[in-house]
């Protein structure tokens, strides 16, 4: 009995060369071999059927997907930055810090809630800064869906965070 990949199987042949690749540039094989993991899975998702050159296909996702992560790098250390300004308040008062910490705890538990379509819009959107329209080319939706998915998030919160105002 034979196995019969689809035409993406000549993805598969440059695997080796895409962790050696990345390797080399990140300076990390697990960080390279973790790249090169989202990078099958972001091509076995897409339409990759109709790609003519596999190689340069992967090469190029890899980017892509590097540079996402270095853009959520940015974001997330200039937050935490952020947090410890916030923290460090010249009033000096624990009790607004940890009214902070409370209400990121329940914004958290809040996003839990919601189907995963919201959540990911929400924190691609609020977190990571991307567009509606890169949102909506992610998940393969219309801009019109990603804003209803936006604003049933937002009042999701709302609803949820109404009782920790003080």
């Amino acid at each position: 009995m034979t196995l019969k990949l689809p035409r993406r199987h000549g993805f598969f042949e440059h695997y080796e060369e895409l962790v050696g690749t990345w390797t080399r540039r990140l300076r990390n094989r697990q960080q390279a071999e973790d790249l090169a993991h989202d990078t099958f899975v972001r091509v076995l998702e897409s339409d990759s059927a109709l790609v003519e050159q596999p190689r340069a296909y992967l090469h190029q996702t890899a980017r892509n997907i590097a540079v996402d992560g270095y853009r959520r790098e940015d974001r997330r250390g200039a937050m935490e930055s952020e947090a410890i300004d916030l923290s460090e308040s010249p009033t000096g008062d624990p009790e607004h810090f940890m009214h902070a910490i409370q209400l990121a705890d329940s914004i958290e538990q809040a996003l839990t809630e919601l189907p995963v379509n919201c959540r990911k819009v929400f924190v691609w959107q609020k977190i990571e800064g991307l567009t509606q329209a890169e949102i909506a080319e992610r998940l393969g939706l219309s801009k019109n869906m990603v804003e209803k998915y936006m604003i049933r998030t937002l009042r999701h919160l709302r609803d949820r965070l109404d009782g920790l105002q003080s």
